[in-house]
């Protein structure tokens, strides 16, 4: 019996990974161990370019290319995953909890009569199949550890940024395959991209972040925040408050209704941790929190914790990443 196959749908826009493909290549490479093998599909038109940035983090990357696959248009992408998966029969198909990555996975999964496991922050994976699964659940509120019944096949969406994408080299072997029949191309019409409003800065990508709460008060005190900010290096990012006011822009907002982050440091001031924001950063390497209160939630998560006013604090954190 040959080796089992983890399947990853790499997923990109405009010519441009997305991150969260690594990521969960990286969790492929760790559930495969020494019994998997991992595998990327690619679907596109002209992808060779994307193609090369797959080589080393899995042993194969399976590129379909198509006309009609030029954009992630739900129907052409659906022909060839049924396709594909009906072929290959993956113990695992990892697919992105994004935007794209749940205009498929349904879908999908109707069609092949396989469970969906949806908006993953962790899967374990045994002789049998998935046996374990975490979700938030009640808004993030709560941790759920679900363990499904074994079957030989099953569909996980992965929220993004809740593993690292973590670098790897091992052999790739680029597999091309045709397409298979996609069958009427005129029930969709591609006409464009129409862009969203750009952010002024990706927090997402911060590997420092300065994150700024309801304990900053007043809008002038943001100035204090902001220079502390820029004298370490870091990207200022807020809570949920902080951008409902307007003192930062939308796009600087962590949590469930902004971004999910995962930076190396996480500098978090006057920000109490509702169950909403820590689900936004919990993942960071390493969070300082500075808050008045002992009992912030966000001491729960913090790695150093200080218990004080930020604006006492301020002046002390810069000296200590000024000598860093």
């Amino acid at each position: 019996m040959g080796q089992r196959e983890i399947l990853v749908l790499a997923e990109h826009r405009r010519g441009d990974l997305r991150e969260v493909t690594l990521e969960m290549l990286s969790l492929a490479r760790r559930l495969a161990g020494q019994s998997s093998t991992v595998t990327t599909l690619l679907l596109g038109q002209d992808t060779a370019a994307i193609a090369e940035r797959l080589i080393g983090a899995a042993q194969r990357v399976v590129q379909v290319e198509h006309p009609d696959l030029a954009h992630c248009d739900a129907l052409p992408y659906l022909a060839v995953l049924e396709a594909v998966l009906r072929q290959r029969q993956p113990v695992l198909t990892l697919i992105g909890h994004t935007a794209a990555g749940m205009d498929l996975a349904p879908a999908l999964a109707a069609r092949l009569a396989l469970p969906l496991f949806t908006d993953c922050l962790d899967v374990q994976l045994g002789p049998e199949g998935v046996v374990g699964l975490t979700r938030q659940v009640y808004g993030g509120k709560l941790q759920s550890h679900l363990t499904p019944r074994p079957r030989a096949s099953s569909l996980v969406s992965v929220r993004p940024g809740s593993f690292p994408a973590d670098g790897a080299a091992m052999p790739t072997e680029i597999e091309r395959v045709p397409a298979p029949d996609l069958g009427p191309r005129r029930r969709r019409r591609w006409l464009r991209y129409l862009e969203a409003e750009i952010a002024d800065i990706d927090i997402a990508a911060a590997p420092l972040l300065v994150s700024v709460g309801r304990g900053v008060g007043k809008q002038e005190n943001m100035a204090a925040v902001e220079a502390f900010a820029h004298a370490i290096g870091a990207t200022l990012a807020c809570s949920r408050p902080v951008a409902d006011k307007g003192w930062l822009p939308k796009s600087r907002q962590v949590g469930t209704s902004g971004k999910t982050v995962r930076p190396r440091v996480y500098i978090a001031l006057g920000i109490s941790g509702s169950y909403q924001h820590l689900a936004g950063m919990h993942n960071a390497d390493t969070i300082i929190a500075v808050n008045r209160d002992p009992a912030a939630p966000i001491f729960d998560v913090a790695h150093y914790g200080v218990v004080a006013d930020m604006f006492e604090v301020l002046p002390r954190l810069r000296e200590r990443f000024a000598s860093k």
